[in-house]
């Protein structure tokens, strides 16, 4: 038995164990493969949760739809209160936290009322590399399941099973919600996080990779891959995209130059 069938043993055993659960799923590499690992397991004892709010896209929450639909397993589309937390919405470096510590008591409560067992989601080891407050809530409410980081996966790891399993999403590159392209300190409006995804949308066909449009008040920033950055640079492409997002109500349109990289936001954090 190789790393990887060890990792996938220790997984089945802690789901098999768990009886019921519900899914935290966003329908990322992840929370598609922890499903279908459930799926494998626990047969029909499981459901999984998309919490639909301002901060996702309607293409993401689409996307979750088809996947669960795939899976054959129950979804629900459940309503997400983190709009309700000043703290949250005051946009301070914890805000994660507070994003997460509200959508998983909903889906606890969710849970308890429908007689499901334990909540589960999907964080694997390198969540740790990164400033994640969020799994500053998971530890601290104490009754969250993080089956994929409790057996040892990596991202790698999830991607590897995930592309033998004929799961689509085993290719998909990482994703975050919307309220990560803002800057801290800025209040989050759900006016803000529209214009956002309107002008990632906006990029989508130029671009072969990924696709961040972080926001400073009325600077946007966009981050793509290394190699979309000469197509946008195009006289043709910046005139385009500089008119749509003034449009949008930006003032000055930059490209940086470093490209997309997870947590850019986290930089500044970094620095202090």
């Amino acid at each position: 038995m190789n790393e990887l069938d060890k990792k996938l043993a220790a997984l089945y055993n802690e789901l098999a164990n768990l009886g019921s659960i519900v899914i935290a799923f966003s329908g990322g590499v992840d929370s598609t493969f922890l499903a279908a690992a459930a799926k494998n397991v626990l047969g029909d004892n499981i459901v999984a949760i998309t919490a639909c709010s301002d901060s996702f896209t309607g293409r993401e929450i689409a996307s979750a739809k088809a996947l669960a639909k795939q899976l054959s397993i129950k979804h629900i589309l459940l309503p997400a209160t983190e709009f309700d937390n000043p703290l949250f919405i005051n946009n301070t470096s914890d805000r994660c936290y507070y994003c997460k510590k509200e959508r998983f008591l909903g889906l606890l409560e969710w849970a308890r009322i429908n007689g499901y067992s334990w909540v589960a989601e999907g964080s694997n080891v390198d969540d740790l590399k990164d400033y994640r407050p969020g799994m500053k809530a998971i530890k601290e409410l104490g009754v969250i399941k993080s089956p994929l980081l409790d057996a040892g996966f990596t991202k790698s790891d999830i991607r590897e099973l995930s592309r033998e399993w004929g799961l689509p999403t085993w290719n998909q590159p990482s994703a975050a919600c919307l309220v990560s392209r803002l800057s801290y300190g800025q209040t989050i409006t759900p006016d803000k996080l529209n214009q956002i995804e309107q002008c990632e949308d906006f990029l989508h066909p130029y671009c072969t990779g990924q696709v961040r449009v972080r926001h400073h008040g009325d600077l946007a920033r966009i981050e793509v891959d290394i190699a979309d950055i000469t197509v946008l640079a195009s006289s043709k492409h910046a005139n385009e995209i500089t008119r749509y997002f003034r449009k949008l109500g930006f003032k000055y349109v930059t490209l940086d130059l470093a490209g997309y990289r997870t947590g850019s936001m986290n930089d500044s954090l970094k620095e202090d």
